[in-house]
């Protein structure tokens, strides 16, 4: 099983618009950061997406995607969402809708955002998915059991992703025991860290280690971050010795 990250940047992205500090001037790629999403590819040939933000498009053909099997929603932020429309080219070569799977309130927003897709008459070349909620409780896309972790967004329910031994939480500032208790002892472990300083809806850089330390993954990558984290070079080494930043690109072979 392998892991790409196609986006590893906060809702503003990296460069900020109209930002001119050091982290946004950095000609250093791997400070270059799309908004945050992810392509698992399993063992057993599927390829699922985790979010589909407003570079949705950029990452596909970054990443030179031909197919998905699925896409995953952490929540219903439009840096998440906002991305859907363009799955329509999938449609259109796989001719079969894409299935989505998120708690119900967030498809609620996927149906209130992209009504049209929905509406008893369509016309050609409209998005196609079918909405498949969940809850706690564990669920299969095609053979490969997802475990989905609860936690929250300040007071916004989110949900991340355990797939075998891989697993995926972003955009989070509270994940309860019982859900450090369901990443606990992962091979990789991917989290968000938005900055340095407390925020009141994102783990800070601090926070993040802390849960790392709870979870004790072999590996820990941080992603979902912020010009206000600091320049990746001079970040990655403040870490330990098993934590990295993720950035754009970076693709991890092996996690199992």
């Amino acid at each position: 099983m392998r892991l790409t990250f196609l986006g590893t940047g906060a809702s503003h992205g990296v460069p900020m618009i109209a930002c001119p500090c050091g982290v946004c001037a950095s000609a250093d790629t791997r400070n270059k950061r799309l908004r945050s999403s992810a392509l698992l590819h399993t063992d057993n040939g599927q390829t699922i997406l985790i979010d589909a933000g407003p570079d949705f498009r950029c990452q596909m053909l970054r990443s030179q995607t031909t197919r998905l099997s699925a896409i995953l929603l952490t929540h219903e932020h439009k840096d998440h969402t906002g991305g859907l429309d363009d799955i329509r080219a999938f449609n259109a070569f796989m001719r079969r809708p894409i299935p989505v799977y998120a708690l119900k309130t967030t498809l609620a927003a996927v149906r209130r955002d992209y009504a049209y897709a929905f509406a008893k008459k369509k016309y050609e070349g409209m998005p196609e998915m079918t909405l498949h909620p969940i809850a706690s409780a564990p669920f299969s896309i095609n053979g490969t059991s997802v475990t989905p972790i609860a936690g929250l967004h300040n007071a916004m329910p989110v949900t991340g992703f355990r797939i075998g031994g891989t697993a995926y939480i972003t955009d989070m500032n509270c994940l309860p025991p019982a859900s450090v208790r369901r990443i606990a002892g992962c091979h990789t472990l991917v989290i968000n860290a938005l900055r340095q300083t407390p925020h009141p809806a994102h783990f800070s850089l601090g926070d993040a280690l802390q849960i790392i330390r709870e979870a004790k993954p072999a590996q820990a990558y941080l992603t979902h971050i912020s010009h206000k984290l600091g320049l990746h070079e001079d970040v990655q080494k403040t870490l330990p010795p098993n934590v990295f930043l993720a950035y754009d690109g970076l693709t991890i072979e092996g996690i199992g």
